[in-house]
C-alpha cells in the first residue's frame, strides 16, 4: 500500500534544521538534524574509527580520536559536529571546520569526517546534512562557500557531491603529514 510522505524543513530557536519526514499513517517525525553536543561523542569516535577503517583502511587509535573528536567540542573554533538523528540514534555525522578567504573577505565552511551508519545509506541523510550547512552559509554574510575533499578512489561519494551541486573545480590537494 503506497503511503503519502511530507518532507518539512523547520528550524527551531536555535536556528537547528529540523527535518520532519512523515509518514502520513503514522504523522510521526523520523529525522532532525542539528548541531552535536558532547553526549554524542561517542557515537561520533566510533563513526571516525569506523571511516578510516572504509575509506583508506586505517585503525585509528582511538583515544587519539577521542581526544581529538573533545578538544572540538572543548573548542569551537576548530570546527562544529553536526548529526542526523532519527528515532533518537544518531545515524550519521560530519564536521565543519573555517578557512579564512582573504580573496572573499570571509569564512568558507569545509566539510570533513563525514559518516553514515551502513543502514541508513542511501536514504539522503549527507543530503539532509549538507543541505543545512548550505543553509546556514546562505543566510550567513559573512559565510562565502563550502568545500570538502573527497578520497580519490570514493567514487559513489563524488557522486552524490556532484549531485548536490558541488563541483571538483581545479583545486587539486597536497598534504604532508607527521608521522
Amino acid at each position: 500500500m503506497y503511503k503519502k510522505q511530507y518532507i518539512l524543513m523547520n528550524y527551531d530557536e536555535g536556528k537547528q534544521a529540523i527535518f520532519l519526514n512523515f509518514d502520513a499513517s503514522k504523522n510521526q517525525p523520523t529525522m532532525i538534524i542539528r548541531q552535536a553536543n558532547i553526549t554524542d561523542s561517542a557515537s561520533i569516535v566510533e563513526f571516525q574509527l569506523a571511516m578510516a577503517l572504509e575509506t583508506e583502511q586505517l585503525q585509528l587509535h582511538e583515544p587519539t580520536v577521542v581526544k581529538g573528536v573533545a578538544a572540538v567540542f572543548a573548542d569551537p573554533s576548530k570546527g562544529i559536529y553536526y548529526v542526523a538523528e532519527t528515532d533518537g540514534r544518531v545515524v550519521g555525522s560530519l564536521l565543519t571546520t573555517f578557512e579564512w578567504s582573504d580573496w572573499r573577505n570571509g569564512t568558507v565552511l569545509w566539510i570533513q569526517s563525514v559518516y553514515v551508519r551502513p543502514e541508513f545509506r542511501k536514504k539522503s541523510i549527507f543530503s539532509r546534512l549538507y543541505k543545512h550547512i548550505q543553509e546556514k552559509v546562505a543566510n550567513n554574510a559573512n559565510l562565502r562557500g563550502i568545500r570538502l575533499y573527497a578520497d580519490k578512489t570514493n567514487t559513489s561519494a563524488h557522486g552524490v557531491y556532484e549531485h548536490l551541486g558541488m563541483t571538483a573545480e581545479h583545486y587539486q590537494m597536497y598534504e604532508w603529514m607527521k608521522e
